[in-house]
């Protein structure tokens, strides 16, 4: 009898261990063919899945794929980034205004990336020297990243472009528009090759497994050696320069720098990690779930703009975040009967 009782349970606990792995996947899937049956200005019914409209849909998500892909990684030590979206912000305004200005791709990217490593630094000082809430510290420096982006933006004008003195160079557009591999771009490689990089940062090296302890037990991790500032303040600074090349990745598709193109991102982040199944409180994470998580987002974003008004669409967005909050308080429910 109990052979019999241990048995069912060892099958219960399989398949809730597979539903906790393939969850993610299974939305996706069912939000695709979802979308797929409906009709907008973007696709026509049933062309959601074709490979245009796949295409053309990834190479507008690079963005927040890459800040969703790192930001699990600030989840996992049980810190959070509030500013990412402004980060994108100013660092899109600055790619813009090097760009018109004549200086070459390379150049401006390694400087808005060496801007975005700073900002980070900035997040990590705050946090870690100065022992601030990571909440308040965060938001503190995403209204001074945003009123800097807007700053930067010359009165008169909404967003850095071509005037009649300085032309955007038509080469703007390159990194994330133009289509290099089966209608995806440069931009959208670089974002898979993030996710490879980031993927092998947190499963195979000595910082990835400092990241899970520094989340689990931050005391029993400074105990047993681990420079716990270091490894916090490493991640945001990683943070800063992925959400700088974000902001590059916009730019480069907008052709303009719009000092509020990253308002909303941190939440769209939060939600990309927490449908991915990154433990709010720290300790456990997947870089590859947060990414199909943030592919959610996007589709449900893009795949809905059209198709509902506006407010549908924010209410939409709600009902997700709420959906993945308690989503991510049932699994980490199991993490503690565990």
């Amino acid at each position: 009898m109990s052979s019999n009782c241990e048995l069912t349970s060892t099958r219960g606990d399989r398949a809730k261990r597979l539903i906790k792995e393939i969850y993610v996947y299974v939305i996706l899937v069912a939000v695709v063919v979802t979308l797929s049956l409906l009709k907008g200005e973007l696709f026509q019914r049933g062309n959601f899945l074709f490979p245009p409209s796949i295409a053309t849909l990834l190479r507008m998500s690079v963005p927040i794929l890459m800040i969703s892909s790192a930001f699990t990684l600030i989840f996992i030590t049980g810190n959070i980034d509030l500013s990412v979206g402004s980060t994108l912000s100013l660092t899109t305004v600055v790619h813009a205004i090097l760009v018109l200005n004549g200086f070459p791709f390379i150049v401006s990217l390694l400087v808005v990336v060496a801007l975005g490593v700073a900002l980070g630094a900035i997040n990590g000082l705050l946090v870690m020297k100065l022992r601030i809430t990571p909440v308040i510290a965060t938001l503190i420096t995403m209204n001074a990243y945003q009123g800097l982006a807007r700053y930067l933006v010359p009165p008169g004008i909404s967003s850095i472009t071509s005037t009649e003195t300085l032309k955007m160079p038509e080469w703007m557009g390159f990194f994330s528009k133009n289509q290099v591999f089966m209608g995806l771009s440069w931009a959208f490689l670089v974002a898979l090759a993030l996710l490879v990089a980031l993927v092998i940062l947190q499963k195979r090296t000595v910082f990835g497994k400092y990241l899970v302890a520094v989340g689990g037990n931050r005391t029993a991790a400074e105990l047993s050696g681990i420079n716990v500032v270091k490894v916090v303040w490493g991640v945001y600074i990683l943070l800063g320069a992925v959400a700088a090349l974000a902001g590059v990745a916009r730019g480069s598709y907008l052709l303009i720098g719009e000092p509020y193109t990253g308002d909303g991102a941190e939440t769209e982040a939060i939600i990309a990690c927490l449908l991915g199944g990154t433990a709010f409180q720290g300790g456990e994470g997947s870089v590859v779930k947060s990414f199909v998580g943030a592919l959610i987002i996007v589709c449900l974003t893009f795949g809905l703009k059209s198709v509902i008004p506006e407010y549908w669409q924010l209410l939409a967005k709600g009902a997700v975040l709420v959906f993945a909050v308690v989503l991510n308080h049932l699994l980490s429910k199991e993490r503690i009967a565990a």
